[in-house]
């Protein structure tokens, strides 16, 4: 039995639902934004509180939040009569996720949170609910239906409620200014965090693993310079040293298929010119984008005179644990 239309039925009903939080958008949001950043301009955080599948949708907001700079905490709503209200402060935002605005913990928390000087904002489907009312800000995440075929287990709500969680943080993003260092300062071990913090001169191939010839020169010597260095690919230049060209070991096998006579043939008649390169002075980052952009194996690095001064292999990024 085939499943695929079921998929795609939850899908476009999961697609209706995002195109319909995204028709409500307003106001309300820019407002949103603005107190968020507020809030951490002056020292304060966002606490995220939700119950059940929100809960777990919280959670994931509130990671992405953190780390892109914005800091926040999950507060779970069962404990937090308990104890756990102790992570709130004055000058703080409460992002509350509740479809129905009458989730029976958050609401018992509104007259606790009250005593704080905090302000309220609430994703939900019904700003006429009881959270709606009790919250200075709301922001609609209304679907027109869930795609559990019998409209119960929450499925296009928490996705759109995952969405418009995304969608304030990458707005409040943009509005602090958050940048690709920040980011990786943030995240320090992590591939992408390295990928942000190191140049490329710190990881490409340079001296004499760094393949250069002329291209006056015939394939067979590339041949040789290719091997001593063990690479698949040399930077072909000119009298003046600049980059003009690569000749990689996919171009050799496409010559050989006319015969080994093209073993003696110049560089400059075979080689492919205008290559994609990249300055040593870039972001590790960069490159990842040219490969994951271009069919290519091999990346030249350049310095500011077009000189080939290294070159990065797609297959040491993942021992480098930049991929």
């Amino acid at each position: 039995m085939s499943f695929l239309r079921e998929a795609r039925r939850v899908i476009d009903i999961e697609i209706a639902g995002l195109e319909a939080v995204k028709g409500q958008l307003g106001a309300s949001f820019n407002r949103a934004v603005n107190a968020m950043v507020e809030t951490i301009a002056q020292g304060g955080k966002v606490v995220v509180a939700g119950v059940g599948k929100s809960g777990n949708i919280g959670r994931k907001i509130a990671a992405t939040l953190t780390s892109t700079g914005t800091a926040s905490v999950l507060l779970d709503s069962v404990d937090a009569l308990h104890g756990d209200l102790g992570i709130l402060r004055d000058g703080d935002l409460v992002l509350m996720l509740s479809y129905s605005g009458e989730s029976e913990e958050l609401v018992q928390l509104l007259p606790a949170m009250k005593r704080f000087d905090v302000r309220l904002l609430s994703l939900t489907s019904d700003a006429s609910s009881t959270l709606g009312r009790a919250s200075d800000l709301v922001i609609s995440v209304s679907v027109p239906k869930e795609a559990c075929p019998f409209n119960l287990a929450p499925t296009a709500s928490t996705t759109a409620t995952l969405a418009m969680g995304d969608a304030l943080a990458m707005a409040v993003l943009k509005a602090r200014g958050f940048k690709k260092e920040d980011f990786a300062r943030h995240h320090p071990s992590g591939a992408i965090g390295k990928a942000l913090l190191v140049r490329v001169e710190e990881i490409m191939r340079a001296g004499e693993r760094n393949p250069i010839v002329r291209q006056t020169a015939t394939v067979k010597d590339a041949l040789f310079v290719m091997s001593q260095a063990k690479s698949g690919c040399v930077s072909v230049t000119d009298s003046r040293g600049r980059l003009v060209g690569v000749f990689t070991d996919g171009d050799l096998r496409r010559l050989l298929t006319d015969g080994e006579e093209c073993l003696g043939s110049r560089l400059r008649e075979v080689m492919t010119r205008e290559p994609i390169r990249i300055q040593a002075s870039a972001l590790a980052a960069e490159a990842l984008q040219i490969f994951d952009a271009k069919p290519i194996d091999d990346l030249v690095v350049v310095n500011p005179k077009g000189e080939p001064v290294g070159l990065i292999d797609s297959q040491d990024l993942p021992k480098m644990k930049l991929m």
